[in-house]
C-alpha cells in the first residue's frame, strides 16, 4: 500500500511559516500590518466545522490509480472534522456520472472528482457547482472552468522536460556523444501522453538530442513487456530510455531482463515504490524516476476540507484557496531517494 503523505505538507501550519516567507516583501510595512497580511488564510490544521466530502474516481485497476483512491481515503481519515463519502470506482463514464449525481442529491458539502473522462464529466460537475457544492477537479481537467472551484494535478509537459534534462545531464556525465535515446510512452490517444512526449522532445532539443526510437505501451505491464521487447530487438544500441509510467515499467524491466541488456540506463515515470527501491539498490538499468505523484489526491481532500469550511491555505496571505495547483515532477535519484520513499506507491 502506498505510504500516506505527511499531513499538511501542502498547506503548512499557519502564520508563523508565512511570516518567515514574506518578511522580505513586507520589511517596509508598519509592524502592526504584518500579521494581518500573512495570516489571512488562517490555520489550516486547526479543527473546523464538520465537512462531508463526496469522492469519485475511476476503478483502482492500476497502481497509480489505486494509490489515488487510497491516499484520498487515508487523508480523510486523518482529519477528524471530515466525513468521507466515496463511490465505488468504475471505468464506465455513465456510471461515474450517476454516482456523482447521487452525491449531489445527498447534498454533500464538497465534491472531489477524478474523472474517467474530463469532457464527459463536465456537465455533472457544473450541475454540482450550480447546486452550491464546490468541486475539486483532480488531474484530468474538465472541459469548462466553471465546472470546478479548484483544479489540482500533475505537470505532464514538465514531467517530460525534467526526464529529458536528467537524461541529457547523465549522458554528458558519461561522455556519450551522438546518443541513441528511446521513449516508451503510455497511451498515445490521451492528451497526457501527448504532453509528456512533447515535453520530452522539447527538453532533449535544448541539448541537441532527439528521440531515436519510440513505442507506446498503453500504461499496462503486459503491453510494456511486449513493446519493450520489440524495441530492444529493433535497437542494437541504446544509451538511455525514458518510460512514462512505472506500472508499465514492470513489464518493461521484465523485457530488459529477458533480453539480458545492460548497455543503457532507464528513467521511469510516476514514482512507484518498486522503482524507488531499485534506484536505492543501485543495481540494474533503473537510475531514476520522475514523479507524477498520487499524493495530489491527499492534497485534494485537504483542499476540499478548506473549501467546506470557507478557509484559505494557512501559509498564504489570500483568504481563498488558489484556483489551480500544479504539482512538481521531481526527479528521484539514488542521491535523494530517501526523501521520497514515503510517497512511493505500490505498482
Amino acid at each position: 500500500m502506498p505510504a500516506t503523505p505527511r499531513r499538511g505538507f501542502l498547506f503548512g501550519t499557519g502564520a508563523l511559516g508565512a511570516t518567515a516567507l514574506l518578511t522580505g516583501c513586507l520589511a517596509n510595512d508598519p509592524p502592526q500590518q504584518r500579521p494581518a497580511a500573512v495570516a489571512a488564510g488562517g490555520d489550516g490544521d486547526a479543527p473546523g466545522t464538520p465537512v462531508t466530502i463526496g469522492f469519485s474516481a475511476p476503478a483502482a485497476d492500476h497502481g497509480w490509480m489505486a494509490a489515488m483512491t487510497t491516499n484520498a481515503r487515508a487523508q480523510a481519515e486523518a482529519l477528524p472534522d471530515v466525513t468521507f463519502r466515496p463511490t465505488e470506482g468504475g471505468n464506465d463514464v455513465n456510471q461515474q456520472i450517476a454516482q456523482v449525481e447521487t452525491l449531489i442529491n445527498e447534498q454533500v458539502d464538497v465534491l472531489v472528482i477524478l474523472p474517467a473522462d474530463g469532457k464527459a464529466l463536465t456537465d455533472v460537475a457544473r450541475r454540482a457547482t450550480r447546486a452550491g457544492i464546490p468541486v475539486v477537479n483532480v488531474d484530468r481537467v474538465f472541459d469548462s472552468a466553471d465546472a470546478y472551484r479548484v483544479w489540482i494535478g500533475g505537470d505532464n509537459h514538465g514531467m517530460g522536460v525534467n526526464a529529458a534534462e536528467h537524461i541529457a545531464a547523465e549522458l554528458r556525465r558519461r561522455g556519450v556523444t551522438d546518443p541513441v535515446v528511446a521513449e516508451i510512452a503510455g497511451t498515445d490517444s490521451l492528451p497526457l501522453t501527448q504532453e509528456r512526449s512533447a515535453g520530452f522532445r522539447d527538453g532533449l532539443a535544448r541539448h541537441g538530442i532527439r528521440v531515436s526510437r519510440r513505442v507506446a505501451a498503453d500504461f499496462t505491464a503486459e503491453s510494456g513487456e511486449r513493446q519493450a521487447t520489440n524495441l530492444l530487438q529493433a535497437a542494437a544500441r541504446l544509451d538511455a530510455v525514458w518510460n512514462h509510467d512505472d506500472d508499465q515499467g514492470i513489464g518493461v524491466l521484465a523485457a530488459v531482463q529477458a533480453a539480458g541488456r545492460e548497455d543503457f540506463f532507464l528513467v521511469g515515470g510516476a514514482g512507484s515504490r518498486n522503482m524507488m527501491d531499485r534506484i536505492k539498490a543501485g543495481d540494474g538499468v533503473v537510475q531514476a524516476t520522475v514523479l507524477y505523484n498520487p499524493s495530489m489526491c491527499s492534497s485534494a481532500i485537504s483542499l476540499a476540507r478548506l473549501l467546506g469550511q470557507a478557509r484559505g491555505m494557512g501559509d498564504l496571505a489570500e483568504h481563498e484557496i488558489p484556483r489551480a495547483i500544479t504539482t512538481y515532477s521531481a526527479v528521484v535519484t539514488r542521491e535523494n531517494v530517501d526523501q521520497y520513499l514515503d510517497v512511493g506507491f505500490a505498482s
